[in-house]
């Protein structure tokens, strides 16, 4: 399933079902085929994907040899929660600057 998450004050973002499903789990939205991000819930959200995001950096930082580091397809490597959550971070901004909900499935 991809989510395709609207709001007037920005364009359309669509993510992939486990990286959105993993961000919404992180602002405390249950994953479904339909939601909304309320202006009043944005400011805890953005923190708590901050936190989350600062985390991930903190245990990525630890030193691995080159056999442990997670790697995706061909060698490369895996995409971090701070490179996923980075546009939703952005969008749950402007959203919030602009006063407008953010919606999926709809």
């Amino acid at each position: 399933m991809l989510y395709k998450f609207k709001s007037q004050a920005d364009s359309d973002l669509f993510m992939n079902q486990a990286p959105a499903e993993r961000i919404l789990a992180i602002i405390g939205k249950e994953p479904a085929a339909q939601g909304i991000i309320e202006p009043a819930d944005m400011a805890a959200a953005i923190a708590k994907l901050e936190k989350a995001v600062a985390e991930d950096d903190a245990a990525g930082a630890a030193p691995t040899s080159v056999a442990t580091a997670p790697t995706g397809a061909a060698g490369a490597k895996a995409i971090t929660l701070h490179q996923r959550a980075w546009p939703f971070i952005q969008l749950l901004k402007r959203s919030l600057a602009a006063d407008k909900p953010i919606v999926w499935g709809v």
